[in-house]
């Protein structure tokens, strides 16, 4: 049984869940509109599925409910912020806002982020960007589940790159790809549907190729040893120039205490158009692209020529007509919650 929920709804239930257990109001405020716009967008990994951990982390004080967060400007156009074990979600925020900031003045900007926890979907800091006519850029790395290409087993996380630029006419473009396959959660889905994984999506303690869940143990890089080199790319980003962990040394989402703290890291870089082509001139161009590439003559007629973004622009008005899909056992932790997410039903 699927349940729909309403957007307007849940935000409003959501906010008031991280409330009473006493998470302040900067840091409820991202991490709500992050994952309600992330599971509008289609990306249900990444958005309101993972409210119940993050309900329980914050609980048992693996993520702080009133931060300390450090801004360190270091030069004209960088930064570092120690995000004090802050719930990832405000952290980046936090640290895109000045990357912005620093951009805005010096034309381009790069802020690293140590001591963070998991900050849901990259696109909710590029976009940040992109809505201030920049072009922005957002890191982070992740405990290693990713098969380092040619080993048996993970060194690297799903390290995701995201790119987001705005556009004349519709809102920003937005690449935001992990280097696996696909995200972990997509395999904790298929457990949970006692559902068999495409071949090629993950492997098994020795190393070997298998479509079952539940003796997987990582996952596989995108483009083999591209997707393997692009996420050691990320995790040097991240990690090694803000002093954080590798992905090899970081504590995994699910199977570690509760109470241990993770320290991700996040890295984030934009660009101010202004400083190189009046925003206007450039948003009409990157929409001639656009629009160019989405005319071209598709192989398959009743399957359009898209760009990167398309799919979840699509979903995004979909899901605020019909709601956001959640399934039974999802729906299940929400009510152990608090039963007033009945509330929230597309009625």
């Amino acid at each position: 049984m699927a349940y729909q929920l309403d957007a307007a709804k849940l935000t409003i239930w959501l906010t008031a869940q991280f409330k009473s257990i006493g998470l302040n109001d900067q840091s409820t405020r991202h991490v709500v509109e992050s994952m309600v716009s992330t599971s509008l967008r289609g990306v249900d990994s990444h958005g309101i599925n993972l409210f119940p951990h993050y309900h329980r982390a914050i609980q048992s004080e693996r993520i702080k409910r009133n931060p300390n967060m450090q801004f360190h400007q270091t030069a004209a156009s960088t930064g570092t912020v120690d995000a004090d074990h802050a719930i990832g979600h405000h952290a980046g925020a936090f640290a895109m806002e000045r990357a912005i900031a620093l951009a805005r003045e010096s034309g381009m900007s790069a802020v690293g982020v140590k001591d963070s926890t998991h900050f849901g979907a990259a696109a909710y800091f590029g976009l940040m960007a992109a809505k201030q006519d920049m072009i922005g850029f957002s890191f982070t790395n992740a405990d290693a589940l990713v098969k380092a290409h040619g080993a048996k087993e993970a060194f690297f996380g799903t390290n995701p790159i995201c790119f987001c630029a705005p556009l004349d006419k519709e809102e920003p473009f937005c690449l935001d790809m992990a280097t696996s396959t696909v995200s972990w959660n997509k395999i904790i889905n298929l457990r949970r549907e006692n559902g068999r994984a495409p071949e090629g999506w993950a492997y098994d303690a020795e190393g070997n190729v298998t479509t079952d869940p539940n003796v997987a143990r990582s996952l596989s890089p995108v483009g083999g040893y591209k997707g393997y080199g692009l996420g050691m790319m990320v995790d040097v980003l991240c990690s090694l120039l803000v002093g954080g962990l590798i992905g090899k040394d970081m504590l995994p989402m699910y199977t570690s205490p509760i109470t241990a703290r993770r320290r991700i890291s996040h890295f984030f870089m934009v660009l101010n158009i202004e400083k190189f082509i009046a925003p206007e001139a450039f948003k009409k161009n990157l929409q001639q692209m656009v629009d160019r590439l989405r005319s071209l003559a598709p192989l398959d007629p009743d399957v359009p020529v898209m760009v990167a973004g398309d799919p979840e622009k699509r979903m995004e008005r979909h899901r605020l007509t019909t709601g956001i899909p959640m399934d039974e056992s999802k729906f299940g932790e929400y009510a152990q919650i608090d039963d007033g997410i009945r509330d929230c039903l597309v009625r």
